[in-house]
C-alpha cells in the first residue's frame, strides 16, 4: 500500500502550520462539505428511526392489549389471532422474538 503524501510543515509567527497545494486544499474543503451533508442525512435518518421505533411500540401496545370491543365470539377470536400475528411480526422485525 503506498504511503500517504505528507504535507509540508511550516512555521508562521511561531506557530506550526501545514502548507497544502491549492488543489489539495479545495479537495479538503469539498470533503468537509460532503461530511456536513452526510451528518445532516444521518441526523434525519436517526429521527426517522426514532419515530419508526415509537410507531412499532405503539402498534405493539395496541395489538397486544386492545380495548374491549363488542362483537361475535368468532370475530373476537379472529381479531385475537390477528393481534397475536401482528405483535409477533413486530417483535420479529425488532429482533426481540421470545
Amino acid at each position: 500500500m503506498p504511503r500517504r503524501p505528507q504535507p509540508s510543515r511550516i512555521t508562521l509567527g511561531g506557530a506550526e502550520a501545514v502548507a497544502l497545494p491549492v488543489a489539495e486544499y479545495e479537495q479538503l474543503l469539498a470533503s468537509r462539505r460532503q461530511m456536513g451533508g452526510q451528518s445532516a442525512r444521518i441526523r434525519a435518518l436517526s429521527e426517522q428511526l426514532r419515530r419508526t421505533e415509537q410507531l412499532l411500540n405503539d402498534l405493539e401496545e395496541l395489538v397486544t392489549d386492545p380495548a374491549s370491543v363488542p362483537g361475535t365470539a368468532a370475530a373476537e377470536d379472529e381479531a385475537a389471532r390477528l393481534r397475536r400475528a401482528v405483535a409477533e411480526l413486530v417483535r420479529r422485525h425488532r429482533g426481540t422474538s421470545p
